[in-house]
């Protein structure tokens, strides 16, 4: 399967990219969780086994896995030239200012020949002791004032949920523009891969990191083949919804003729739409209850002027709204922890609306989220669960450590 097809939130799934957490996640520390946007620190061993046992059940039920460092690894290795670019322009978006310190630092990231090895050191970041031997280093004003506690390059923790630095749409791609300076940079990945990787080099890209409003991938969701829904959040700008839908509607290859923007409370807790809000089936939805009641949704469509579009607020219920986008006669949303103000609050902020849906009724969860998990069952859902004491502690839940690349229709 080269390319991409992701018409749904909900088709069965057949290839997925995701990143297994590496090294990156030994660079946190109490003083830099806020700026690297954790709240705790993962246990690394016990996050790649949970993370292994997330992959091992996608494989089991018919998922293809690919792994971004694979993928990139494979980019490098096309020819001297793309790897040249690549570590030039990750040495510049890396934020090392001076000239001298850009050439010790690709001198040390272009002796490592091992393509992959040196994709996991690109994310998990650069400290000056692994610049330890070279005389400027070491007889440098600032690492004479600050010895050996400090990241020249620092680390990429949030990688492992990929969902976000780019997404599926239809046969295309938003490569997107991230709303922390500290995620730019994954996108960078996502550009290689989409301009260089022969199985994905001919991939329509709806949007591109380089436009200046903020959009992320945990908003945007695939209703149908003619139907976004995306996000108004924290991290994902009106601006950047209104840009990506005239770059859809103007792409004659595209089937989407309608977004619905569905304006969400910004906060940490619901950074995205899909830790509020994921579809599980044809007619079902998970849904946090902190976010119903009076809910802003607009829908966005093509205007009869070129390059413009059509915004007019809907007035309906979400589930009307919904229902009519998916064109069934009815939509359920089931409450995140039953509709208890505790148990909801409890789930949600443990990623238990954030399902991943593989199949028609079928879904992956964290199994911590008991309550949730046993209600989705009552509905009569396949609910297969992942452990996720360490995983959980990044903020996101299976549906964000994935990238769909493939579903079937």
């Amino acid at each position: 399967m080269k390319g991409i097809h992701v018409t749904s939130e909900i088709k069965p799934l057949k290839k997925v990219l995701l990143h297994r957490p590496g090294r990156e996640l030994l660079n946190l520390t109490p003083n830099t969780l806020e700026e690297l946007l954790f709240d705790d620190i993962p246990y690394l061993k016990v996050a790649e086994e949970e993370h292994d046992a997330f992959s091992q059940v996608l494989r089991d039920n018919g998922v293809e896995v690919v792994y971004l460092e694979d993928l990139v690894a494979q980019v490098l290795d096309i020819n001297p030239e793309i790897r040249e670019q690549f570590l030039r322009q990750y040495i510049d978006e890396a934020g090392v200012r001076s000239s001298k310190y850009k050439e010790i630092v690709y001198q040390f990231l272009n002796a490592i020949t091992d393509s992959k090895e040196l994709v996991l050191k690109t994310m998990e970041g650069i400290h000056i002791n692994d610049l330890q031997g070279n005389h400027d280093i070491e007889h440098s004003l600032a690492y004479q004032v600050k010895g050996d506690s400090r990241m020249v390059v620092n680390p990429m923790p949030n990688l492992y949920f990929t969902r976000d630095p780019f997404a599926s749409i239809g046969n295309g791609v938003s490569i997107n523009h991230m709303f922390s300076q500290t995620r730019c940079r994954e996108t960078l990945y996502g550009r290689y891969i989409f301009k260089y990787h022969p199985d994905f080099k001919e991939v329509q890209q709806h949007y591109d990191r380089d436009i200046p409003f903020c959009i992320e991938g945990g908003d945007i969701l695939n209703l149908n083949e003619h139907t976004l829904a995306i996000g108004i959040s924290q991290r994902t700008e009106p601006d950047g919804i209104e840009q990506l839908a005239k770059n859809i509607f103007a792409n004659s290859d595209a089937s989407i003729d309608t977004v619905l923007a569905i304006h969400i409370p910004e906060s940490r807790a619901f950074m995205h739409l899909d830790t509020v809000f994921t579809q599980i089936d044809y007619d079902k939805f998970t849904v946090h209850p902190g976010i119903l009641g009076p809910l802003e949704v607009f829908k966005i469509t093509p205007a009869d002027e070129c390059g413009k579009v059509k915004i007019a607020r809907r007035e309906e219920t979400l589930e009307e709204i919904l229902a009519e986008a998916l064109g069934v006669e009815r939509v359920t949303l089931i409450k995140c922890g039953g509709g208890d103000r505790i148990t909801a609050e409890r789930e949600q902020w443990n990623d238990g609306a954030n399902t991943l849906c593989i199949a028609p009724g079928k879904v992956i969860v964290y199994e911590r989220n008991n309550v949730t998990n046993s209600i989705l069952r009552d509905y009569g859902l396949t609910v297969l669960e992942i452990p996720s004491s360490e995983l959980s502690r990044g903020r996101g839940g299976p549906r964000c450590m994935s990238m769909p690349l493939w579903r079937e229709d």
